[in-house]
């Protein structure tokens, strides 16, 4: 027998969505990079990125080489791995080595646990250009490695 008022009002299902969060040791270049791109991919990717040992601001040429395609990660900001510790996570994914050897046990679950390295451009010398070009190499890998993450795994999930 259904209520007087009928039935109760048609509730949209909630949209899947997949929280990752991007790992890395200062959380200045190749997660904030990583980040804005993944965030850019899929309103529904909840993307969050932190550092083992985060530097105070996000380097200026990654934000550059960004926006270069697009993506304006300028008000980004390098945050400490601590401030995730009590959240769960689809998707923890290392990008530096570091992290990988470092990374502090969840006391929730993470579905998935992923590392995908890139070499560190804040340690490119040589002049303003070739420090760039190796902004743009390691941007354009992340860019390859995770729309190849995204395409073969996480869409898949979200269309679940």
């Amino acid at each position: 027998m259904l209520p007087e008022n009928g039935p109760g009002p048609d509730v949209p299902d909630e949209p899947t969505r997949i929280r990752v969060l991007i790992l890395c040791t200062g959380n200045s270049c190749r997660s904030q990079m990583a980040e804005g791109y993944l965030k850019s991919l899929d309103a529904r990717l909840e993307v969050y990125s932190a550092g083992t040992h985060p530097a105070p601001t996000v380097h200026p040429y990654a934000i550059r080489v960004m926006e270069e395609i697009g993506i304006d990660i300028s008000a980004q900001r390098p945050k400490p791995v601590n401030e995730f510790l009590g959240q769960s996570f689809d998707w923890l994914i290392t990008v530096c080595d570091d992290a990988d050897r470092n990374c502090p046990i969840f006391p929730h679950p993470v579905r998935h646990r992923v590392h995908i390295g890139f070499e560190d451009p804040a340690r490119a010398s040589g002049s303003e250009e070739e420090i760039l070009a190796v902004f743009r190499k390691v941007r354009d890998q992340i860019v390859e490695r995770f729309r190849e993450l995204y395409e073969t795994r996480l869409r898949s999930e979200l269309n679940r």
